[in-house]
């Protein structure tokens, strides 16, 4: 009777620490998800730095290459019990060679996009932000930047419903200083986008980063679609993704197509 009484609680003892494992796998695996997630909200109140690296071929009247590494940090600050401040850099560092005829290769900065949105804490029914964008002309070399100082409104409004996250974000810039002999800018940027991230924190993303150039009154129109997986190299988590890029509308001088690749640490709170 003691020998079937200790068996009974030896497997009791296991069957108990397999639902307790089996219940922090899930746990862990639904956190995943839910950073996930968190990462195709572009106000999310997250910290994350993506490392956008983007290869762009048949560039140009040369028909040349463009390496284009994107450093985007999004940084959130915490207003008070009602609002967050949420700030979105893109800081381009970018090789091309052969853009134009005989005009060899650049390697260097090129113009900064520093973006802040003032967002409600409250999500319902959206999530939503509003604020100022503004171009700042780091470019090291003229044929990286576009030698301006420019400011405008920016915006973004989305809904997170189940493992789908959709909106849109949009900016509006106007020079209003900088380099006399460059041209004047005036452009606006529009971002729509869909993505579904499942239960493994896996995410697949479609959008579109159009800008229409009121200057030269062309549309420049690509679309963005791929996939990426949340992971943790050590404790770091880390989202890594792959996307392929097409243009349905642009000038003569844009990319014919192009891959991108993404490496996106997070610093969850807590």
């Amino acid at each position: 009777m003691k020998t079937v009484s200790f068996r009974h609680s030896i497997l009791a003892t296991l069957a108990l620490t397999s639902g307790v494992l089996s219940a922090e796998n899930a746990t862990a695996e639904d956190s995943a998800a839910d950073l996930a997630k968190k990462l195709s909200n572009p106000i999310a109140a997250l910290i994350s730095v993506p490392l956008q690296n983007n290869l762009l071929y048949n560039v140009g009247p040369g028909d040349g290459f463009r390496e284009t590494t994107n450093i985007q940090p999004v940084i959130p600050f915490d207003l008070n019990e009602h609002w967050n401040l949420i700030s979105r850099t893109v800081l381009p560092v970018t090789y091309q060679d052969g853009i134009f005829p005989g005009s060899g290769h650049q390697f260097g900065l090129g113009d900064t996009v520093q973006s802040f949105f003032f967002s409600p804490k409250s999500a319902d029914p959206f999530i939503w932000g509003v604020g100022p964008a503004l171009l700042i002309p780091t470019a090291t070399d003229d044929m990286l930047g576009g030698g301006k100082l420019g400011a405008g409104p920016t915006g973004v409004i989305l809904k997170q419903s189940g493992p789908w996250t959709y909106g849109v974000l949009a900016n509006q810039i106007w020079s209003f200083a900088g380099s006399g002999d460059r041209e004047d800018v005036n452009a606006t940027f529009i971002q729509p986008f869909l993505s579904y991230t499942t239960k493994s924190a896996t995410t697949f993303t479609i959008n579109s980063e159009s800008t229409y150039d009121w200057q030269a009154r062309q549309w420049t129109m690509p679309f963005n679609a791929g996939v990426s997986q949340l992971l943790k190299l050590g404790e770091q988590p880390v989202s890594i993704g792959l996307m392929g890029t097409w243009y349905a509308e642009a000038p003569s001088a844009a990319p014919g197509w192009g891959i991108r690749l993404v490496f996106t640490f997070l610093f969850p709170k807590g």
